[in-house]
């Protein structure tokens, strides 16, 4: 039997350079939970090292937590990658690691970026640049996400910063993107208006969040079996009924 799941796939920890301090795995998970989800991705900026302590922070709760990450591509658009399994986010962060500058002076950093465990505690600094653009094409990203398992979704195309469109100045017919997200800026009317050239990709929704206060000022429902990656991509695909709304 389908169930309808609320999910926000697009959610940024402390590890960001850009995310508030505040945003650490319970608080995540807390407040994701009294907002009503029931899914969420961890997307940090070209890093998972939080995702495991998110996932570990949720045991306790229903919220499903999805691994992900949220990669810049040599053109400096952003593609969000969501798994299943921390073992394939984790492979993919080698890979965006090996293409990604490092810096052992911490002044370089954007901002702290922190790791921590389950209870918040800090673990120790990641000191590489991720606010950076790496060295691989969008193409490259798309078919290493999906070489992995994972989804590819082209983050808030609606932007000017960062957006796929905005960046390549369209979406080649022949990237074999999962979905394009639509950020809060936009609804669906007028997403429907600007990008209708587009249509032909599923669309989500989700928050970007990088401050506590705006998890789920956007989300997807999914309507699917269970909270997976392989159901989503069911739902995106509208197999067996499943689908996907938002507004």
């Amino acid at each position: 039997m389908l169930k309808q799941f609320k999910a926000d796939l697009h959610i940024h920890t402390c590890l960001s350079p850009c995310a508030d301090l505040t945003m650490t795995p319970s608080a995540i998970v807390k407040t994701a939970a009294e907002r009503g989800l029931d899914i969420v991705a961890i997307t940090d900026h070209n890093s998972a090292e939080n995702v495991i302590a998110s996932q570990k922070s949720a045991e306790n709760s229903e919220l499903a937590v999805l691994a992900g990450m949220e990669i810049t591509s040599a053109e400096e658009a952003h593609i969000l990658a969501i798994f299943d399994d921390v073992e394939s986010v984790i492979k993919l962060q080698k890979v965006i690691y090996d293409n990604l500058m490092h810096f052992n002076d911490n002044t370089t950093r954007f901002n702290d970026q922190i790791v921590v465990n389950e209870k918040d505690e800090v673990l120790g600094f990641n000191n590489r640049f991720l606010i950076a653009a790496t060295m691989l094409d969008t193409y490259s990203i798309v078919n290493t996400i999906h070489s992995l398992g994972g989804l590819s979704i082209a983050s808030h195309v609606d932007r000017e910063a960062f957006g796929i469109i905005s960046q390549l100045g369209f979406i080649p017919e022949d990237l074999q993107l999962d979905a394009l997200e639509m950020s809060p800026g936009t609804d669906k009317k007028t997403a429907e208006n600007l990008f209708k050239n587009y249509r032909s990709f599923p669309w989500i929704s989700s928050s970007d969040a990088h401050y506590l206060k705006d998890i789920n000022r956007r989300n997807t429902r999914f309507y699917v079996k269970e909270p997976s990656v392989t159901e989503i991509s069911y739902a995106l695909k509208n197999t067996g009924g499943r689908k996907v709304e938002w507004e």
